[in-house]
């Protein structure tokens, strides 16, 4: 849901600031990056991330919308053939704004308002590698429950190779990894 914006709109009146921030929006489309003032900077960040996600729909429905806010046709084209890949594997945070210091005619505070088209990285967070590492071991041990009786009604001539068995495979990982690290030196 919009959140309502209190105080005077940028530029005057309503039509004015749609037109103002549909610009804006196209020279972001265009350039990647722009520098403006914090407030427009803030206010178009609402609107170029709901563009770009209509681009990432990537139908004629959602090209026709973006079309109905930015009249050029080259950057809708280039929103849906160039930006929209880019960011497909990114779930919104499509901007980024850096604040740059102020402006020297007015001292107006100033920042760089540009599309964030880097490839996502996806950090596993400890909760869930923990989540995850406790259901595997839960079954191994049911698993090892429900093999015990059956190894009770094997005869002891059976217990026992299955133990040398054991043994050897434990002797051999053990040499396997005495020989690495000689092998490093």
């Amino acid at each position: 849901m919009p959140k309502p914006t209190k105080g005077p709109r940028l530029g005057g009146g309503p039509a004015h600031e749609r037109l103002l921030l549909a610009n804006l929006a196209a020279a972001l489309f265009t350039h990647k990056s722009i520098k403006t003032t914090e407030t427009k900077a803030k206010r178009l960040r609402p609107l170029a991330e709901r563009l770009v996600t209509f681009a990432k729909r990537g139908d004629l429905h959602a090209r026709r919308r973006v079309l109905s806010v930015i009249g050029d046709k080259e950057v809708v084209h280039v929103l849906f053939t160039e930006i929209a890949p880019l960011v497909a594997d990114r779930e919104g945070g499509y901007t980024r704004i850096t604040k740059v210091g102020n402006r020297k005619g007015d001292n107006a505070p100033m920042a760089v308002i540009e599309l964030v088209l880097e490839p996502v990285v996806k950090k596993p967070s400890a909760k869930k590698a923990a989540a995850k590492a406790a259901p595997v071991e839960a079954p191994v041990e049911e698993a090892a429950a429900a093999e015990a009786p059956a190894e009770e009604t094997v005869d002891a001539g059976a217990e026992s190779q299955e133990e040398g068995a054991a043994a050897e495979a434990a002797a051999e990982d053990a040499a396997i990894v005495e020989e690495a690290p000689a092998d490093k030196a």
